[in-house]
Parts: structure tokens; C-alpha cells; sequence
């Protein structure tokens, strides 16, 4: 980050693809004056079910030297639950005048919310193994039952769904499938004793399924995921660094800027289709 480096810098967020445009529509929701630069790893996408530990932190410290050294991002969202997991502390150690925000699944809060105490938890192999997880389910272990399901092809058919994003495309309903699979495989969803009546998605693709989730848990059981919170810390990171926007009576929404390194016109759809942005995206290579 240069030393130049004002309040007027972008604000850089980036996933392996889509997912984590969930994560972008809370920041601009609670952070409208700020300017944005998303990043889809497309490429190599999904991280979580596909990519080894290695690969992604070596990747995920490769997007946060590009984005400061061509952007000048005054801060960075790593809107992947993955990437987080593998590579947040490298990237802290690397770039330590940075400020830094990740994401981890909701267990916390859904640890407060649930009344019955059972709790579950989907997300991808390479989140739901890292031992950042393990030692996140470690803190809160008597504080209530975490069923942990690994959704192996979930995060990839999400990413495709938006390809042919009809109502009987081939992607739409195996997205259907899986999360019917592995809800079944969770055990019982309701609101009575010993039924699992919260779910944390633990992947940012996952909300982009929430109304199929929802239809398949019942609408009594609480879908928790973490885009507002990411969203509030990254506004106190950046009051506390002194770099948050102070908008104007006259202010300008913030620009945004979409960056893909592969299959731009997929990013480009997914962010007309659930965000309602339209706005041309520009490929990229970072090696």
C-alpha cells in the first residue's frame, strides 16, 4: 500500500469467482460512497473443492500484491471462505499496513441464535478441513451440535448456473440436486428437539442457492451467512485507519470495477442476474 495512499482509494475485494459477489452487494449496501474493484479468480475457480492449501495461498498472496501495486486498494475483503481459511495470515504477514478483512462460516452467531442446539454447516472440503475451521469448531465445542456437511461440486455448479441461467438448464438443477443431497445426509431440519433449525453457509457461492436451501429446510429454519458482518467490519477497519469515505450532501454512489481472469462474460451475467449491476468487466492475468 503506498504511503500516498487516501480515503479516495478503492476498496479491493476478491473470490475464486462469482460466489463472492454475495459479500460484494452487503459492502456496497452498507458502504455506498465507496469505490469497489472485484475480483473473480475465474481460472482457477472453485478454490474449496478442487485446490490444494499450497496453491491457493500462493494465489491468494499473487491477487493481493496485483491489486495494490496496479489499484492501490486501501483495503482488502477476501470474500472466500477458502482462501481465508489457507491464506489470511500470509497475507497479514506480507502486507501487514494493509487492512484486512476475511471471512469465516457464522458459527458464533448461529451458536446464539439456535434453540434447539443443533446447528448445521455446509460449505466446501477445503474450508470445512482447514484447521483455522477445526480450531473455530474447537472454541465453541458444549456451546452446542454442529453437523458439518462437505458439499463436494456445489460451489461449481453455482459458478456454472449462470453460463445458461434458464429455469430448466442443465446447471440449475443439478445445483437443485446437490443441495438436496446433502441437506438429506444432515439429518432433520425443523424447530422441534434434537431438529437442526439453523443453517450457516459456509461458502459466499451458497447464497446464490439460499432460496432453494430454503425451500428444502422449511422456512422455519434460520439461513445464516456472512456478508453484513463482513460488510460492518470492513466500515469500523476502515473508520479506524482513517481511510472510510465521508460522503458528501451531494455525494456520488461509488464506481465499481469487475476484474475476472477468465470467462468474463460469466461475472458479467452473474452480477446482472443477482445484483443488478450492469457493467462491462475487464479479463485479466495475473501470474
Amino acid at each position: 500500500m503506498s504511503l500516498l495512499t487516501s480515503a479516495s482509494a478503492p476498496v479491493g475485494v476478491f473470490d475464486s469467482g462469482i460466489g463472492g459477489l454475495s459479500v460484494l452487494q452487503a459492502l456496497r449496501h452498507e458502504l455506498p460512497h465507496e469505490d469497489f474493484i472485484y475480483l473473480a479468480d475465474s481460472g482457477n475457480a472453485p478454490y474449496g473443492d478442487e485446490k490444494g492449501e499450497a496453491f491457493v495461498q500462493e494465489r491468494t498472496l499473487a491477487i493481493a500484491r496485483w491489486l495494490l501495486q496496479r489499484h492501490d486498494i486501501k483495503a482488502l475483503v477476501v470474500a472466500c471462505n477458502t482462501a481465508t481459511a489457507a491464506a489470511i495470515h500470509e497475507v497479514r504477514s506480507s502486507q501487514p499496513d494493509l487492512p484486512l478483512v476475511g471471512l469465516e462460516p457464522a458459527l458464533k452467531p448461529a451458536a446464539a441464535l439456535s434453540k434447539t442446539g443443533r446447528i448445521g454447516v455446509i460449505g466446501t472440503r477445503g474450508t470445512l478441513t482447514s484447521e483455522k475451521f477445526s480450531r473455530l469448531l474447537a472454541s465453541l465445542a458444549g456451546q452446542a451440535e454442529f453437523i458439518v456437511q462437505p458439499c463436494d461440486g456445489l460451489a461449481r455448479a453455482i459458478e456454472d448456473s449462470t453460463a445458461r441461467p434458464l429455469p430448466n438448464d442443465p446447471f440449475a438443477t443439478e445445483t437443485r440436486a446437490l443441495c438436496a443431497r446433502y441437506i438429506s445426509a444432515m439429518g432433520i431440519f425443523g424447530t422441534e428437539t434434537g431438529h437442526i433449525d439453523t443453517l450457516v453457509l459456509g461458502c459466499t457461492h451458497y447464497p446464490f442457492a439460499g432460496d432453494v436451501l430454503q425451500q428444502i429446510v422449511g422456512d422455519a429454519v434460520q439461513l445464516l451467512e456472512p456478508g453484513e458482518p463482513v460488510a460492518r467490519q470492513t466500515r469500523r477497519l476502515l473508520l479506524q485507519h482513517g481511510l472510510l469515505s465521508s460522503p458528501t450532501p451531494d455525494a456520488r454512489t461509488g464506481e465499481l470495477t469487475l476484474l475476472a481472469t477468465s470467462s468474463p462474460r460469466r461475472l458479467q451475467r452473474a452480477a446482472s442476474q443477482w445484483l443488478g449491476i450492469s457493467a462491462a468487466v475487464t479479463p485479466i492475468n495475473i501470474i
